[in-house]
C-alpha cells in the first residue's frame, strides 16, 4: 500500500483528537474500521504511530516523525488546492459575478440589481445556512463575494484570508401570526413571549448563545426552538406554533407581522466579503453600494421597520457604516 494525503490526514485527526474513540467520531468512522485502518498505515510505515494507554494514544518516535512531516505537507496541498482553483476560475478578462450568501432578502434584492448594472455579465449564486461555508467558498476560489450576518459585533468567518465590510446593521424583529394577542403593541418586551414556542434558521455564528442569554435576562429559558428553514418558520408563525426571530429587513409576508422587541437586545449585521488577492476584489466598491441600495430598497418594504426607525433617529446615522 502506498502512503496517501488521506492516511496523513487520519494520523493528523488521531494526535489532535488523542484517542481512537474520539477519532473516529471526527472522522464520521467506526472505530474499529479506524483501528484497522491506523493498523495498514502502520504497516506501509514500517512501525507503531502511538501508544496506548489508559488515557487514550500518544505519538511514538515515529509517529512524531510522520506527524511532523503531516504538519508541513498537508497545509502546502491544500494551499496548492486553492490555488489551483483560484486559476481555474480565473476571469480571464471576462467579468463576471459569483455571489454566495446565507438565506435573507439582500441576496435577491443584489443579484437584480448587478444583472440590471450589467446587463450580459453571468450572475451566479449559491446558498447555504452556514456562513463558514460561504466564506470558505470565496478563500478557496470558487465564489467572488459572500454576502452573510452575524450576530451583534461578532466577527466574520476566515477573517485572515477574506476582507470583509459591513453593509448595514438591524435589529432583529419577532414574527407573529397576524391573530396573536400582541400584535397591537408597537413594540414588544421579550419576556412577554416567555411562554412561546421559537422558531428560527440555524447558522454558525453565536446567535443561539446570544438569544438564550437575552432570554435569561428577561427572567425565561425558552420552552423550545425550532431551527429550520425560513419557509418552515414562516409557516410554523402563520398556523401559531410558534413566533420567529427574523431581520428587521423580513418583507411583508400574508398571514404575519413583525415587530419590535423593547430595547432591541439582538441586532444582525450584514456583511460582504472576498479574497483581496483575486480579481474580483476590484469590484468590491461597486458590489457593497449595490448591496447597500438592495437593503435600503428592504427597509422601504417593511412599514414597521420605517416607523421603528422613524422613533429611533439615533439608528439612521449607524444603519450604514462608511463605505469602502
Amino acid at each position: 500500500m502506498d502512503l496517501e494525503l488521506r492516511h496523513l490526514k487520519t494520523v493528523r485527526a488521531i494526535a489532535d483528537a488523542g484517542s481512537l474513540t474520539k477519532a473516529a467520531s471526527a472522522l464520521g468512522l467506526a472505530q474499529p474500521a479506524l483501528s484497522a485502518q491506523l493498523k495498514r498505515i502502520e504497516r506501509t510505515l514500517g512501525g507503531r504511530l502511538f501508544e496506548r494507554g489508559r488515557l487514550g494514544v500518544r505519538p511514538t518516535p515515529l509517529g512524531e516523525l510522520v506527524l511532523d512531516r503531516a504538519r508541513v505537507v498537508l497545509p502546502a496541498v491544500r494551499e496548492l488546492q486553492e490555488e489551483a482553483v483560484r486559476l481555474a476560475h480565473a476571469w480571464d478578462g471576462m467579468p463576471r459575478f459569483r455571489l454566495g450568501g446565507t438565506h435573507g432578502p439582500l441576496l435577491g434584492g443584489l443579484v437584480d440589481r448587478l444583472a440590471t448594472a450589467h446587463p450580459g455579465v453571468p450572475v451566479t449564486t449559491q446558498t447555504s445556512w452556514s456562513e463558514r461555508e460561504i466564506a470558505a467558498g470565496v478563500a478557496e476560489g470558487r465564489l467572488d463575494f459572500a454576502l452573510i450576518g452575524t450576530c451583534g459585533q461578532s466577527p466574520p468567518p476566515e477573517p485572515e484570508r477574506l476582507s470583509w465590510r459591513e453593509v448595514a446593521a438591524d435589529p432583529v424583529f419577532v414574527m407573529l401570526a397576524a391573530d396573536h394577542p400582541l400584535t397591537g403593541r408597537t413594540e414588544i418586551e421579550l419576556g412577554c413571549l416567555a411562554d412561546e414556542s421559537w422558531a428560527d434558521v440555524p447558522g454558525d455564528g453565536c446567535f443561539a448563545d446570544c438569544f438564550a442569554a437575552a432570554c435569561a435576562r428577561a427572567g425565561f429559558t425558552p420552552a423550545s426552538v425550532y431551527e429550520t428553514d425560513t419557509a418552515s418558520c414562516v409557516h410554523l408563525v402563520q398556523v401559531g406554533r410558534a413566533v420567529g426571530l427574523c431581520r428587521a429587513t423580513f418583507p411583508p409576508t400574508p398571514g404575519l407581522v413583525t415587530r419590535p422587541l423593547a430595547g432591541s437586545p439582538l441586532s444582525w449585521r450584514h456583511l460582504l466579503g472576498w479574497h483581496p488577492g483575486e480579481p474580483a476584489a476590484d469590484a468590491a466598491g461597486a458590489v457593497i453600494t449595490h448591496t447597500r441600495a438592495a437593503h435600503a430598497d428592504a427597509v422601504a418594504r417593511s412599514a414597521t421597520y420605517r416607523a421603528w426607525l422613524d422613533r429611533h433617529a439615533d439608528h439612521v446615522t449607524a444603519i450604514y457604516p462608511t463605505a469602502v
